[in-house]
């Protein structure tokens, strides 16, 4: 406990890079603390303590504990710039906290890092993150959005630096990626290119890290419905190729923030609710093919709340469109409902520093419960059939008989099946949660399933699992038929479950 605190103190320096920028729930973690912050720096005198990440963006945030406890650190140097200008800055004797740099120096050192994963607590199961661009493609912004105000106009990073690092992640034991850290990919390139987007550069980048890592499971980040509508001929050509390469249970999130215009328009969003749908369309139509069950790449939606222009009517529109994404028999894979983080320097912040923003807790509240119940609830049943087969699912906790995990993948959904398990697991999907699945491991036969799995069949209580296992073993389906009637055998054998 208390010494791993002060095992810092025979560094020569202490960097802490930090923060986060979209509030999140985390199960595999959680995020540091500024409390953790403070304690980590004052129980380690020696070294030379830097600060760095989005948690400096926080520094200036009005209220909160954030902004109290970061203005009484002891840091010696607080990084606003980005940490790989700062420090070449600082070992050339110059420090500069606000220095900006380009890619050419990140593709000089990212592959020279990637042995620290190794170190990671649980190596080898991680997804790695390759950064493929920073700043946004659009002209003008979001108003509540920190990305222009740490990046500034799209600069995306050459496929060489990518894969050059994502050679090296493999190498050294990473079995999954996910191509994020940009703002759309469909405009990944498109700084090259006049602005348009370029299939060929995708072509070459999800063809080559195929080639670099073919055991892998390559996942990928945002995508902008909007502009995936604008070049509608590219985007269709860059979702073929995803779909070529990518590992099924893929998600493109799409920002969709708000399906209320009045919002739309206020926070300068710059898309239309119709070319959401469209683009759902576009991604179903093109991504919806299965492979064991699970289709390729589905679109995510992202729902903020707390812009400018709310009203009750907002909470109205986003159900009612959601509604008819539903209706239409479109596919999404999961649904963000967040309220929105007021960042310094966005125009969100200078308009409710003149203004008083009053979230209403209970109306958030009142249709997330709504969008959850009757919305995510059909949609996952569609997305995970029953019957379905999840492969390498890892176990992540238990809670009484129950072991939970997920998949390694952007966003995995999580599982519950009966048992205790380490390693990762195939499981078989046999009910559905709101936002999570029921499973038993797979293979499942009736002969040998236990009590807990047996019970976890829809159809099966304790009272028929009980006579399962006493009129055990089955010599055919028809002796199961005896003891279980011709519905519930059907299902089972439906499900996938054998002798």
């Amino acid at each position: 406990g208390e010494n791993l605190w002060e095992s810092f103190n025979n560094y020569d320096l202490l960097l802490l890079i930090c923060g986060l920028t979209v509030p999140g729930h985390y199960v595999g973690g959680t995020p540091i603390t500024p409390g953790e912050i403070a304690k980590i720096f004052r129980s380690n005198e020696k070294p030379l303590k830097i600060l760095a990440g989005p948690v400096t963006l926080a520094y200036t945030m009005r209220g909160g504990s954030f902004a109290e406890i970061l203005k009484n650190l002891e840091v010696d140097f607080l990084v606003r710039g980005d940490v790989e200008a700062f420090l070449e800055s600082f070992f050339k004797g110059e420090p500069n906290e606000n220095k900006r740099s380009d890619y050419n120096l990140i593709d000089e050192i990212a592959h020279l890092g990637a042995e620290i994963v190794k170190k990671h607590p649980k190596f080898p199961f991680i997804i790695c993150e390759m950064e493929l661009s920073k700043g946004c493609e659009r002209s003008s912004y979001c108003s509540f959005c920190t990305e222009p105000v740490l990046h500034g106009r799209l600069k995306s990073r050459s496929v060489k630096g990518v894969l050059r690092e994502m050679k090296e992640l493999y190498r050294e034991g990473c079995k999954a990626f996910r191509f994020g850290r940009t703002a759309n990919i469909f405009a990944y390139g498109s700084d090259w290119n006049h602005r348009k987007p370029c299939p060929s550069v995708l072509e070459e980048l999800f063809s080559e890290a195929r080639k670099i890592a073919p055991d892998a499971i390559i996942h990928n980040d945002n995508a902008n419905p909007s502009y995936m509508i604008e070049h509608r001929r590219e985007t269709v050509k860059i979702l073929e190729t995803i779909v070529r390469y990518n590992t099924e249970g893929d998600i493109l999130s799409f920002g969709v923030e708000s399906f209320d215009e009045e919002v739309l328009k206020r926070n300068n969003i710059g898309s239309s609710p119709e070319d959401v749908l469209e683009a759902v369309k576009m991604v179903n139509e093109i991504g919806g093919v299965r492979v064991n069950g699970v289709p390729k790449i589905l679109p995510g939606i992202n729902l903020l709340y707390g812009l400018i222009g709310e009203s009750p009517k907002t909470y109205r529109k986003n159900y009612e469109y959601l509604r008819k994404i539903l209706d239409k028999g479109y596919l999404v894979r999961r649904i963000n409902i967040r309220q929105v983080m007021i960042f310094p320097g966005t125009p969100l912040h200078r308009y409710y520093s003149m203004k008083r923003f009053k979230m209403n807790k209970s109306l958030f509240e009142k249709w997330k419960e709504k969008i959850r119940e009757e919305i995510d609830s059909p949609m996952l049943k569609r997305v995970f059939p029953v019957g379905t087969i999840l492969r390498r699912v890892i176990p992540e906790y238990k809670k009484g008989r129950m072991t939970f995990g997920r998949q390694l993948g952007t966003y995995p959904i999580l599982v519950g099946f009966p048992g205790n398990f380490e390693k990762p697991v195939d499981v078989l999907v046999v009910n559905h949660g709101r936002r999570s699945i029921t499973g038993i491991k797979y293979p499942a036969s009736i002969n040998s399933m236990t009590v807990e799995e047996l019970e976890m069949i829809p159809g099966i209580g304790e009272k028929l699992s009980r006579k399962i296992i006493l009129e055990r073993p089955f010599k055919d389906w028809k002796d199961v038929e005896k003891a279980l009637g011709p519905n519930l055998t059907n299902h089972l054998k439906d499900l996938g479950i054998t002798l």
